[in-house]
Protein backbone atom coordinates (compact mmCIF):
# COMPACT_ATOMS: atom_id res chain seq x y z
CA UNK A 1 0.00 0.00 0.00
CA UNK A 2 1.37 3.29 -0.64
CA UNK A 3 1.70 5.97 2.34
CA UNK A 4 2.08 9.71 1.75
CA UNK A 5 1.88 12.54 4.63
CA UNK A 6 -0.60 15.96 3.64
CA UNK A 7 1.03 19.42 4.36
CA UNK A 8 -0.41 22.38 4.85
CA UNK A 9 0.43 26.30 6.02
CA UNK A 10 -1.30 27.17 8.78
CA UNK A 11 -1.00 29.59 11.71
CA UNK A 12 -1.30 32.63 9.11
CA UNK A 13 -4.10 34.74 10.56
CA UNK A 14 -2.92 38.01 12.14
CA UNK A 15 -4.82 39.52 14.99
CA UNK A 16 -8.61 40.06 13.35
CA UNK A 17 -7.11 39.18 10.16
CA UNK A 18 -8.59 35.62 9.38
CA UNK A 19 -6.28 33.74 6.68
CA UNK A 20 -7.65 30.67 5.77
CA UNK A 21 -9.79 27.47 7.77
CA UNK A 22 -7.27 25.80 10.13
CA UNK A 23 -9.73 23.62 12.12
CA UNK A 24 -10.91 22.00 8.75
CA UNK A 25 -7.70 21.78 7.62
CA UNK A 26 -6.65 20.18 11.00
CA UNK A 27 -9.02 17.67 10.52
CA UNK A 28 -7.54 17.10 6.86
CA UNK A 29 -3.99 16.95 6.79
CA UNK A 30 -1.75 14.75 8.73
CA UNK A 31 1.46 17.87 9.34
CA UNK A 32 1.24 21.69 9.90
CA UNK A 33 3.32 24.09 8.60
CA UNK A 34 2.84 26.89 11.11
CA UNK A 35 3.86 30.28 10.33
CA UNK A 36 6.52 31.59 13.10
CA UNK A 37 5.67 35.43 13.00
CA UNK A 38 7.86 36.99 10.08
CA UNK A 39 5.46 36.41 7.44
CA UNK A 40 2.10 35.77 9.07
CA UNK A 41 0.91 34.69 12.59
CA UNK A 42 0.64 36.24 16.18
CA UNK A 43 1.88 34.36 19.16
CA UNK A 44 -1.74 33.91 20.53
CA UNK A 45 -3.19 32.44 17.12
CA UNK A 46 -0.08 30.32 16.49
CA UNK A 47 -0.27 28.77 19.98
CA UNK A 48 -4.23 28.41 19.35
CA UNK A 49 -3.06 26.31 16.21
CA UNK A 50 -0.64 24.16 18.34
CA UNK A 51 -2.98 23.23 20.30
CA UNK A 52 -5.90 22.33 18.01
CA UNK A 53 -3.10 20.01 16.31
CA UNK A 54 -1.90 18.67 19.45
CA UNK A 55 -5.43 17.49 19.83
CA UNK A 56 -5.80 16.00 16.47
CA UNK A 57 -2.31 14.48 16.74
CA UNK A 58 -0.96 16.22 13.50
CA UNK A 59 2.41 16.75 13.21
CA UNK A 60 3.75 19.97 13.60
CA UNK A 61 7.02 22.06 12.03
CA UNK A 62 8.35 25.35 11.89
CA UNK A 63 7.28 27.73 8.42
CA UNK A 64 10.10 30.02 8.69
CA UNK A 65 10.04 32.96 6.02
CA UNK A 66 11.86 36.12 5.12
CA UNK A 67 10.69 39.11 7.66
CA UNK A 68 8.49 40.31 5.28
CA UNK A 69 4.88 40.98 7.12
CA UNK A 70 3.68 43.42 4.89
CA UNK A 71 4.37 41.10 1.47
CA UNK A 72 3.59 37.57 3.16
CA UNK A 73 6.94 36.59 3.08
CA UNK A 74 6.74 36.21 -1.07
CA UNK A 75 9.05 39.33 -2.19
CA UNK A 76 12.87 38.00 -2.66
CA UNK A 77 15.31 39.59 -0.03
CA UNK A 78 19.49 38.54 0.25
CA UNK A 79 19.46 38.85 4.28
CA UNK A 80 23.03 38.49 5.20
CA UNK A 81 24.29 35.31 6.08
CA UNK A 82 24.41 36.29 9.97
CA UNK A 83 20.73 37.59 9.56
CA UNK A 84 19.41 34.60 7.55
CA UNK A 85 20.92 32.17 10.29
CA UNK A 86 19.79 34.10 13.28
CA UNK A 87 16.50 34.63 12.11
CA UNK A 88 15.72 30.51 11.35
CA UNK A 89 17.29 29.91 14.73
CA UNK A 90 15.22 32.96 16.10
CA UNK A 91 11.52 31.26 14.50
CA UNK A 92 12.06 27.90 15.35
CA UNK A 93 12.73 28.35 18.74
CA UNK A 94 10.04 30.51 19.14
CA UNK A 95 7.69 28.28 17.67
CA UNK A 96 8.97 24.84 19.93
CA UNK A 97 8.45 27.57 22.87
CA UNK A 98 4.42 27.84 21.31
CA UNK A 99 4.93 24.51 20.85
CA UNK A 100 5.58 22.69 24.34
CA UNK A 101 3.09 25.19 25.96
CA UNK A 102 0.38 23.23 23.69
CA UNK A 103 1.66 19.98 24.25
CA UNK A 104 3.33 18.84 21.31
CA UNK A 105 7.06 19.13 19.29
CA UNK A 106 8.29 20.74 16.45
CA UNK A 107 9.33 17.70 14.02
CA UNK A 108 10.70 19.56 11.34
CA UNK A 109 10.94 22.88 8.98
CA UNK A 110 9.51 24.06 5.96
CA UNK A 111 10.37 27.43 4.83
CA UNK A 112 7.94 29.60 3.17
CA UNK A 113 7.09 30.94 -0.35
CA UNK A 114 10.30 33.63 -1.40
CA UNK A 115 12.51 31.78 0.97
CA UNK A 116 11.44 28.56 0.40
CA UNK A 117 12.04 29.50 -3.95
CA UNK A 118 15.21 30.86 -3.12
CA UNK A 119 17.25 28.47 -1.11
CA UNK A 120 16.38 25.85 -3.66
CA UNK A 121 18.61 26.67 -5.81
CA UNK A 122 20.93 30.03 -4.12
CA UNK A 123 24.07 27.71 -2.23
CA UNK A 124 24.83 30.67 0.31
CA UNK A 125 21.40 31.13 1.66
CA UNK A 126 20.62 27.42 1.72
CA UNK A 127 23.49 26.73 3.47
CA UNK A 128 22.44 29.62 5.89
CA UNK A 129 19.07 27.88 7.25
CA UNK A 130 20.73 24.83 7.25
CA UNK A 131 23.07 25.99 9.33
CA UNK A 132 20.22 27.26 11.72
CA UNK A 133 18.65 24.37 11.67
CA UNK A 134 21.54 22.27 12.83
CA UNK A 135 22.09 25.17 15.85
CA UNK A 136 18.79 24.25 17.27
CA UNK A 137 18.40 20.70 16.89
CA UNK A 138 19.97 18.73 13.81
CA UNK A 139 17.62 16.52 14.38
CA UNK A 140 15.03 18.44 12.96
CA UNK A 141 13.97 17.34 9.27
CA UNK A 142 13.78 19.82 6.68
CA UNK A 143 11.12 19.93 3.84
CA UNK A 144 12.19 20.81 0.44
CA UNK A 145 10.97 20.76 -2.74
CA UNK A 146 11.42 17.29 -4.61
CA UNK A 147 14.57 17.65 -7.00
CA UNK A 148 15.96 21.12 -5.88
CA UNK A 149 19.59 21.45 -5.54
CA UNK A 150 19.32 21.87 -1.47
CA UNK A 151 17.63 17.82 -1.15
CA UNK A 152 21.15 16.88 -1.48
CA UNK A 153 23.10 19.69 0.08
CA UNK A 154 21.33 19.38 3.04
CA UNK A 155 21.55 15.51 3.16
CA UNK A 156 25.34 15.97 2.59
CA UNK A 157 25.71 18.12 5.38
CA UNK A 158 23.60 15.74 7.89
CA UNK A 159 19.61 16.95 7.88
CA UNK A 160 16.89 13.87 7.37
CA UNK A 161 15.02 16.23 4.29
CA UNK A 162 11.47 14.79 3.33
CA UNK A 163 10.51 16.19 -0.74
CA UNK A 164 7.38 17.83 -1.18
CA UNK A 165 4.97 17.85 -3.98
CA UNK A 166 2.29 21.09 -4.43
CA UNK A 167 -1.22 19.60 -4.77
CA UNK A 168 -2.55 23.07 -6.40
CA UNK A 169 1.08 24.91 -8.21
CA UNK A 170 1.57 24.55 -11.41
CA UNK A 171 5.14 23.38 -12.46
CA UNK A 172 7.51 24.23 -15.00
CA UNK A 173 9.57 21.72 -16.96
CA UNK A 174 12.53 21.79 -14.86
CA UNK A 175 10.71 20.64 -11.85
CA UNK A 176 10.13 24.51 -10.23
CA UNK A 177 6.91 26.16 -9.49
CA UNK A 178 5.25 28.09 -11.88
CA UNK A 179 5.79 31.75 -10.95
CA UNK A 180 2.16 33.14 -8.53
CA UNK A 181 2.75 36.17 -11.08
CA UNK A 182 1.94 34.15 -14.24
CA UNK A 183 -1.47 32.81 -15.03
CA UNK A 184 -2.09 29.35 -13.98
CA UNK A 185 0.14 29.05 -11.39
CA UNK A 186 -2.57 28.04 -8.87
CA UNK A 187 -4.82 25.38 -9.92
CA UNK A 188 -8.07 25.56 -8.18
CA UNK A 189 -9.86 22.58 -9.63
CA UNK A 190 -10.70 20.06 -7.39
CA UNK A 191 -11.07 16.96 -9.59
CA UNK A 192 -7.36 18.32 -11.12
CA UNK A 193 -5.92 18.59 -7.82
CA UNK A 194 -6.73 15.13 -7.18
CA UNK A 195 -6.37 13.72 -10.55
CA UNK A 196 -2.60 14.89 -10.35
CA UNK A 197 -1.81 13.92 -6.96
CA UNK A 198 -2.85 10.49 -7.35
CA UNK A 199 -1.04 10.48 -10.43
CA UNK A 200 2.03 11.11 -8.69
CA UNK A 201 1.24 8.94 -5.93
CA UNK A 202 1.03 6.12 -8.57
CA UNK A 203 3.36 6.99 -10.49
CA UNK A 204 5.74 9.32 -9.21
CA UNK A 205 4.98 11.30 -12.65
CA UNK A 206 2.69 15.28 -13.02
CA UNK A 207 2.31 17.21 -16.29
CA UNK A 208 4.43 20.81 -16.22
CA UNK A 209 2.46 23.24 -17.58
CA UNK A 210 3.39 22.99 -20.98
CA UNK A 211 2.12 19.15 -20.97
CA UNK A 212 6.11 18.00 -20.25
CA UNK A 213 5.72 14.74 -18.02
CA UNK A 214 8.38 15.05 -14.96
CA UNK A 215 9.31 12.74 -12.37
CA UNK A 216 8.73 13.96 -8.89
CA UNK A 217 9.56 11.94 -6.18
CA UNK A 218 7.72 13.39 -2.87
CA UNK A 219 6.87 11.74 0.31
CA UNK A 220 4.86 14.14 1.41
CA UNK A 221 1.69 16.65 -0.28
CA UNK A 222 1.33 20.29 -0.05
CA UNK A 223 -1.94 22.27 -0.32
CA UNK A 224 -2.21 25.39 0.42
CA UNK A 225 -4.29 26.83 3.62
CA UNK A 226 -4.52 30.23 2.15
CA UNK A 227 -7.00 30.17 -0.97
CA UNK A 228 -10.37 30.45 -0.88
CA UNK A 229 -11.14 26.65 -2.23
CA UNK A 230 -8.73 25.40 0.18
CA UNK A 231 -10.31 23.04 2.36
CA UNK A 232 -12.85 21.62 -0.67
CA UNK A 233 -9.68 21.06 -2.27
CA UNK A 234 -7.71 19.09 0.87
CA UNK A 235 -11.07 17.09 1.09
CA UNK A 236 -11.56 15.97 -2.07
CA UNK A 237 -7.58 15.03 -2.55
CA UNK A 238 -7.71 12.88 1.00
CA UNK A 239 -10.77 11.34 -0.59
CA UNK A 240 -9.84 10.22 -3.74
CA UNK A 241 -6.11 9.05 -2.39
CA UNK A 242 -7.92 6.51 0.53
CA UNK A 243 -10.50 5.51 -2.18
CA UNK A 244 -7.41 4.52 -4.29
CA UNK A 245 -5.83 2.53 -1.04
CA UNK A 246 -3.07 5.43 0.01
CA UNK A 247 -2.59 5.75 3.35
CA UNK A 248 -2.12 9.24 4.77
CA UNK A 249 0.64 9.38 7.91
CA UNK A 250 2.57 11.84 8.83
CA UNK A 251 6.51 11.64 7.16
CA UNK A 252 7.74 12.38 10.96
CA UNK A 253 6.70 9.52 12.48
CA UNK A 254 7.22 6.96 9.44
CA UNK A 255 11.26 8.19 9.49
CA UNK A 256 11.25 7.96 13.65
CA UNK A 257 10.05 4.61 13.22
CA UNK A 258 12.35 3.81 10.55
CA UNK A 259 15.28 4.84 12.62
CA UNK A 260 14.36 2.68 15.09
CA UNK A 261 13.88 -0.01 13.21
Amino acid sequence: MAVIDLNSDLGESFGPWPMGDDTSMLGIVTSANIACGFHAGDPAGILAVLREAARRGVSVGAHIGYRDLVGFGRRNMDPSSAELVGDTIYQIGALQGLAKAAGTAVRYVKPHGALYNTISNDIRQADDVIAGIKAVDPSLILMALAGAPIVERARAAGLTVVCEAFADRSYNADGTLVSRRLPGAVIHDAELVADRMLGMVSERRISAIDGTEIVIEAQSICIHGDTPSAVALARSLRDRLIENGVELKPFAGLIQVAANG
